[in-house]
C-alpha cells in the first residue's frame, strides 16, 4: 500500500507510510516542530544520526541538511505530523512581543526534547485538521503557529535564541564543510546558502579551493568513497549508493566503471 504525505494547511504536514521508506535529502529553510505518532524516524544530519521514537516531539532548527528514513510500527503504520514555524510569523511575533535575542543559541542541534503536557496537548488539538473533521482558515492556521511558539517558549526559555535568530548563515570554511557533507544530494543553491554565499560566490570559491566545478568534485568524491566501501569494507553498492548521493543504481554503476575502468564486482575480486 502506498504512503501519503498531505499538506493539511500551508504549514501543517501529515505523513503516513505502510512500509520502510527512505526519503530524499532535504534542506530545511525553516524551523520544524513535529510529533512522531507511530513508528520511528531515523534522521541523518551533519551532526550525526538520531532515532526519533514513537511519541517523541522534535524541533529541527532552520538551515539544516537532513535525510529521513521512515520505519512503520509493529501494526504496520508510520505516522508523523509536523508544523513549520516560518520566519515571517516569527518576526511578527518578535515585533509584537518586543523580543530581542542577545546572542546565538550555543547548544548545537537538538533534534528532540522532553515536552511538557501543554505541548503534547497542542498536537492533540491538531487531530481534527489531520482527520479532515475541521478546516483551518488562514487566520486559524496563523493562530495555531503562534500557539506553538508560545508553548515552546513556555516549555524551554532557551528556545528563544533558536526561534528568534533571524541572521543568515555566516560565511564558513567551504572546504571543511563540503568534505563533511558531500554525500547530501541537494541543489547547489542549498550548499551555497548553508556556507553563507550566493550561488555565484559559492561556485567561484569552490573552483579556487578544489580546482574543479562543484558537480565534478561531488561526483569524484562520492565515487572515491564508494571505492573504499567496496574494496576495504566489502559493502554492496545497493546498500549505500543512495546514502552517497547517487540518484539511481545505473547512474552509479556507469560513473564507477568510467572512473575506475572496472566494475564493482571486479574491485571486490582484486587481490590486496
Amino acid at each position: 500500500m502506498e504512503g501519503t504525505k498531505e499538506t493539511i494547511f500551508d504549514r501543517l504536514v501529515y505523513s503516513c507510510q505502510f512500509s520502510k521508506h527512505r526519503g530524499s535529502e532535504e534542506f530545511m529553510p525553516e524551523h520544524l516542530l513535529g510529533l512522531q505518532l507511530s513508528g520511528e524516524t531515523h534522521a541523518v544530519y551533519p551532526g550525526g544520526t538520531v532515532v526519533i521514537p514513537e511519541n517523541s516531539i522534535v524541533l529541527i532548527k532552520r538551515n539544516q541538511l537532513i535525510r529521513w528514513t521512515k520505519y512503520p510500527a509493529k501494526d504496520g503504520q508510520y505516522k508523523f505530523v509536523s508544523i513549520t514555524l516560518d520566519q515571517e510569523v516569527l518576526q511578527k511575533y518578535a515585533l509584537e512581543n518586543k523580543i530581542e535575542v542577545a546572542g546565538k543559541y550555543a547548544g548545537g542541534q537538538r533534534l528532540f526534547f522532553e515536552a511538557d503536557d501543554f505541548l503534547k496537548s497542542y498536537f492533540s488539538s491538531l487531530a481534527p485538521y489531520v482527520n479532515k473533521k475541521k478546516e483551518a482558515t488562514p487566520r486559524l492556521a496563523d493562530l495555531k503557529i503562534r500557539e506553538a511558539i508560545e508553548l515552546l517558549l513556555q516549555c524551554n526559555t532557551d528556545f528563544k535564541e533558536i526561534l528568534f535568530d533571524f541572521s543568515a548563515p555566516h560565511k564558513i570554511d567551504l572546504e571543511e564543510y563540503m568534505k563533511q557533507n558531500f554525500m547530501f544530494n541537494v541543489p547547489l543553491e542549498s550548499f551555497a546558502t548553508l556556507t553563507g554565499r550566493s550561488l555565484s560566490g559559492f561556485k567561484r570559491d569552490f573552483s579556487k579551493i578544489f580546482n574543479a566545478s562543484p558537480k565534478q568534485w561531488l561526483l569524484q568524491r562520492r565515487l572515491e568513497e564508494a571505492y573504499y566501501l567496496i574494496k576495504y569494507l566489502k559493502q554492496k553498492p545497493t546498500d549505500f549508493y543512495l546514502d552517497l548521493g547517487f540518484e539511481n543504481r545505473s547512474h552509479f554503476y556507469d560513473a564507477f566503471k568510467k572512473k575506475y575502468g572496472v566494475t564493482t564486482t571486479e574491485v571486490r575480486q582484486i587481490e590486496e
